[in-house]
């Protein structure tokens, strides 16, 4: 409406009056929006790129609470004082799940136990099992063996308590070959400082150790460092697939995967590794 106005009055002016000053009016207000436009789009050059399923939650809270050490936990999770761990434990007996519990993610695969493991076999997408019995949520080290029986993605995707909270450590993820811990600061395994590639044989077990403490997570595969980060005052949570193992448990992606010698123990003395040899 407005355009349709501005050129009835230029009709009706005196050429070479006043519609060369609409005319540079007109082209000023054209220069003031394209300018407009450069600006914002250098500022947009200047920030991050938008947030992806593998990125940062874009509402992420800019101060982080500190998990707490002696959580009070959800009552579905197990926290019976009678069950408090205090010696070293075997959480599988290579012949029954015992106190795992097949997760019911929808189109799974089937839990059984064959051979001295327990198997996942291949889901649409993830086949898991969650632990039921008693826990220990800091200052511990889990240790397990771990397969992949087929597929390409991750086999062995083990969640495990960190105070009241809860992440993962991803092995073989993202194409066959990524591994790390889901989620540092919103970041999961394939983006963040824990993130590392590693050639996984299928048909091949592999020994996976663990050692959560309250500033550090260090993991070990057959014995090499696999991570050792400091978490003091960083977020940790678990990606949303992994929701359902939360706070201890195992899965796979698209992927049979089977796991042995599951242990849990109690630990003294802080971490392991050193801060000048961390990654």
């Amino acid at each position: 409406m407005q355009t349709k106005q501005a050129n009835n009055t230029t009709t009706n002016l005196r050429p070479g009056l006043f519609a060369p000053a609409l005319l540079g009016r007109n082209t000023l207000y054209a220069a003031l929006f394209i300018a407009v436009l450069v600006f914002l789009g250098c500022r947009s050059d200047d920030s991050a790129d938008p947030c992806s399923p593998t990125e940062p939650n874009a509402t992420a809270p800019s101060t982080v609470e500190q998990p707490r050490i002696t959580p009070s936990v959800a009552a579905q999770e197990p926290n019976a004082p009678q069950e408090l761990i205090t010696a070293e434990m075997s959480l599988f007996d290579g012949k029954s799940l015992g106190k795992w519990q097949p997760v019911d993610f929808g189109g799974q695969g089937e839990v059984l136990v064959k051979d001295g493991a327990i198997h996942m076999e291949t889901g649409n997408d993830m086949t898991g099992i969650k632990w039921t019995g008693p826990l220990i949520r800091m200052d511990y080290e889990i240790s397990l063996d771990a397969m992949r029986v087929a597929g390409s993605d991750f086999f062995c995707g083990l969640t495990f308590p960190f105070g009241d909270r809860a992440c993962s450590l991803v092995l073989g993820g993202w194409g066959g070959g990524l591994c790390g811990i889901s989620n540092i600061d919103y970041y999961d395994a394939a983006n963040n400082q824990t993130t590392r590639m590693h050639t996984f044989e299928t048909g091949k077990w592999y020994h996976v150790r663990l050692r959560i403490t309250p500033d550090k997570i260090e993991a070990w595969l057959d014995g090499e460092v696999l991570v050792n980060i400091n978490v003091k005052g960083r977020h940790i949570d678990v990606r949303a697939e992994m929701d359902l193992t939360v706070p201890f448990g195992i899965a796979t992606w698209q992927t049979a995967g089977a796991v042995r010698s599951i242990t849990i123990k109690p630990v003294t003395g802080g971490p392991e590794l050193s801060e000048d040899e961390e990654f």
